[in-house]
Formats: structure tokens, sequence, C-alpha cells
């Protein structure tokens, strides 16, 4: 097989030892960590420190979260932590819980290149078993890396859109390079490993539904599924649990189940082994969807061109292509969000943000700051229009405001801050995990925060990992 494949044309018996299965299981148990460049173990680095802050402010931010705190300490004691506190559970449970605050901000890391959040579900698994099995730094940041790749490498090798099957596919995506990432940290061998992808394709599902519904919260603590699965898939792959032959290819595998069968090999297998594409990571700046970061950097500017006097705006367009249209419709829903998580995914909503308030910040998405009189005034005077041809992009955006003398002010932002040929600075990142860990539940003042941000930066050699984040 080479280029595009359709796996509904592979007859059932086709099956050798160099199907694709086996060659990806092969890499996640087999790859050695010093084929991991310096560039790619520092992302590796800072996407840890980025997740983990992140993790920890959802802790003390996010009540969405709760109710998967409260189902994991009713599992009992264990050796991992919940993060933003002290309680200690078995190995799942930490997963579960620690993977529903792993997007509850909408802050984490982003492939811009695909539709994925690599490390989202990855990092919470890693971490529970981690703690359990007193892995060392060197396995676990070669189980990240590698697992993260994997999300990445499938989410660029679809053939056709998962959400034409009405699928949501970030958390779909990431349940396996999780799996991977366990079962590397785990130490299982190629055929165990290839189990415990089959295992996760058991339980990887993340309906579209949740886009749609206007009250639900699921969109929020999605990683909390996962990050689960992906430990449970693992555990039970080296308890000896067999799966199938063909868990990503076969004629009822990942891509014939998610894709219509259409998957890129080549694209799958490009540079397998050799480079691993956490090197490409886009980071956050503002806390809310990736999609939206153009528009509210084109906003900032537009402020900065008024001198912060948005009162004279009559009128704004935004100018969007096709991934970022579910960011604006159904327009009502947008331009008044009902939950913290629905005005993150909404254009409208951080756009106006960044106009009235001159930043979109870790506070402006609660109850109080959602029904703003200011913002609803200026949302309501936004409309969105469709245009491939001046966004093509899937971070790419356009916010044309209308002023009430009639003059027009344009900005377009085709490649927003946070993406790899626009790098937030190290320093920044350290800025943002300070401040995220500040919201804990059980927060960290500004020094302990620093000192752990620099603890996770200069990570490397046989540091025990559960001892990483114990609190005195």
């Amino acid at each position: 097989m080479r280029g595009r494949t359709d796996v509904r044309s592979i007859p059932c018996w086709r099956r050798t030892a160099d199907m694709l299965s086996d060659r990806i299981a092969t890499h996640i148990a087999e790859m050695p960590y010093a084929a991991l460049s310096p560039h790619a173990l520092d992302m590796t680095r800072l996407a840890l420190l980025d997740a983990i802050g992140v993790m920890l402010g959802a802790s003390g931010l996010s009540p969405e979260a709760t109710p998967f705190r409260d189902l994991a300490l009713a599992s009992g004691t264990g050796p991992s932590l919940l993060l933003g506190g002290t309680a200690r559970v078995p190995a799942t449970a930490a997963a579960f819980a620690n993977g529903a605050l792993a997007h509850a901000l909408d802050y984490e890391d982003a492939f811009d290149r695909a539709p994925c959040h690599p490390n989202a579900a990855l990092v919470p698994a890693l971490l529970a078993l981690a703690e359990a099995r007193g892995a060392t730094a060197t396995e676990f940041l070669a189980a990240m890396a590698i697992g993260c790749d994997l999300t990445c490498r499938m989410a660029l090798a679809l053939g056709a859109p998962m959400e034409a099957g009405g699928w949501y596919p970030p958390p779909i995506l990431g349940a396996f390079g999780a799996t991977a990432g366990a079962a590397r940290l785990l130490g299982l061998d190629a055929a165990q490993t290839r189990s415990a992808l089959s295992l996760a394709l058991c339980q990887a599902t993340a309906p579209g539904e949740i886009k749609h519904s206007v009250a639900t919260t699921i969109r929020a603590v999605r990683e909390a599924f996962p990050a689960q699965a992906a430990v449970t898939a693992a555990l039970l792959a080296h308890s000896g649990v067999i799966g199938f032959e063909s868990p990503l290819e076969g004629e009822g595998g990942f891509y014939r189940l998610y894709a219509d069968g259409m998957f890129d090999e080549v694209v799958l297998l490009d540079g397998l082994g050799e480079r691993v594409h956490g090197e490409q990571l886009s980071f956050k700046r503002w806390p809310a969807c990736r999609g939206t970061h153009a528009y509210i950097e084109a906003a900032l500017r537009l402020r900065e061109r008024l001198g912060g006097a948005w009162q004279h705006i009559a009128a704004i367009t935004i100018t969007v292509g096709d991934v970022q249209r579910m960011l604006v419709e159904p327009p009502a829903r947008k331009q008044a969000p009902a939950t913290a998580i629905d005005a993150k995914f909404s254009i409208f909503y951080t756009v106006a943000c960044a106009l009235v308030r001159g930043a979109v910040g870790l506070q402006d998405f609660d109850g109080g700051a959602r029904i703003d009189a200011d913002l609803l005034a200026l949302t309501a005077r936004m409309a969105a229009i469709h245009d491939t041809a001046q966004v093509a992009t899937a971070f790419g955006g356009i916010v044309t405001a209308t002023l009430d003398d009639g003059s027009v002010l344009r900005e377009a932002v085709m490649v927003p801050l946070g993406h790899p040929d626009r790098p937030i600075a190290t320093a920044a990142l350290i800025d943002k995990f300070v401040a995220c860990a500040g919201e804990a539940a059980l927060p960290y003042n500004a020094t302990a925060a620093g000192a752990l941000a620099e603890r996770l930066l200069s990570l490397g050699g046989d540091t025990n990992v559960a001892t990483l984040l114990a609190r005195d």
C-alpha cells in the first residue's frame, strides 16, 4: 500500500507481518529515547509544563470537573495524585479526574495542522501511570513524545472528515496517542501495544452532538474519557488481554469506523522514528478555542487603533472559513453563550472581550462576565460571513469594524500567536503556568509555582516522576 488508502479494499485474509498496525505498535514499543532530538525533548517539557499548569488552574476554576473528582475520590486511595490538591487515588481514577481538567479551561496546546489537542488526554494518563509505577523522567518524556506524535499522525492521515460521520475528533484521536504513551510507559512489547490500541478502539468515542446542545458542559470535561480509556487499555493489555490484528487499518478498524475507510499511509508513516510532530505544537495565549485566537488578536489590534474607544464601533463582520463556522453558528447562541465552554467556542464573545476589556483571561468566562451588558451589546452588532477564499486555513481569521462615522477598519491574522512560526516565549509560558497554578483548588504561591516550573523544564534522567508534584 502506498499513498491514499481505502481499507474497504483490503481483504480480511490479507494479514502480514508488515501490516500498518504492526509497524506502528513496533515503533511505539521500540523507538529509542536517543532518537528524540534536543528540540523534541524541549518541546515535550514545555508541553508538560503547559498541560500541568492548565489542569491546576482548572481544578479551582472549573466546577464542571467536580463530579469527576468526587467519583475518583469514591474509588478509594491509591498512588496517583488528583491535581490541585493532595488526595491520591488509583491510576485509572486519577486519569479520569485529571483528564476532566485538561480541556476545561480550553487553554491546552494544539496542533494547528490537524484537528487535535495531542497532549490533553495523554498527560493525565501518563502522570497517573508514572506515579503508580515510579517511572523515571526519561521513560516519561519518551512516552509523552511518542504518544503526542501518534495523535498528530493519525489526525494528519485522515482521508475524510470524522465530523461527516457525526464524530467529534479531538478526544477520539487523543485516546490513541494517550494509549500509545501509556503502553510505552508500562514497557509493553509490540504485540501488547497493538492489543492496547485495540482496547482503546473499544472505548474511544465522542459524538458531535456535544457541539450542538446548549446546556451541556461535556465538551469541557471530554478528555476524562480518553485519558481513563488509555490507562485501562494499557493495563488490560499488560495483563494479557489480546486485541485485534489491525486496529488502525482493519476492515472494522479506526479509519474504517471514523473516516469511511480513507486514510493516507504515507502521511501516517512519514519520518516515523526520525522526528516527532510534537516539535510543531502551538501554545495558547488566551484560554479559548484555538480557532478564536486569530480573531482575538485581530480585535486587540483594532482596539489599539481605536485607542480603546470600542464604543465607536457600529458593526463588526467576522469572516470565517469552513472550520470556524462552528464558532459563529447558530448566531444567537454564540452572541450570548449560556456556559463558559460555549463562550470559549464563540468568536463573537471572545472578540467582544478583547475589544471591551483589552484582554481575554481566565476570569472572563464565568457567569457574571458572560452577562456583561457592554459585551452583549457589542456581540449583538456582529455578523459572520463565510469566505474560504479569504480564510483558507483552520487557524486564520479576519475582523472588520464599521465605525459610527462610516469608516471601516480591517485586521487579518492568518498565523496567530503561539503557532510554531510565531512562538510564545518560554518566559511567557512560565508566567502562564504561575498564573494557572495560583488558581488551583489548593493554590500555589508564585515562588512555589516558579520552582515547580523550573523542575518541569529541567526534567530528565532518572528523576522519579512520582515525586515531581508532591506537595509538602
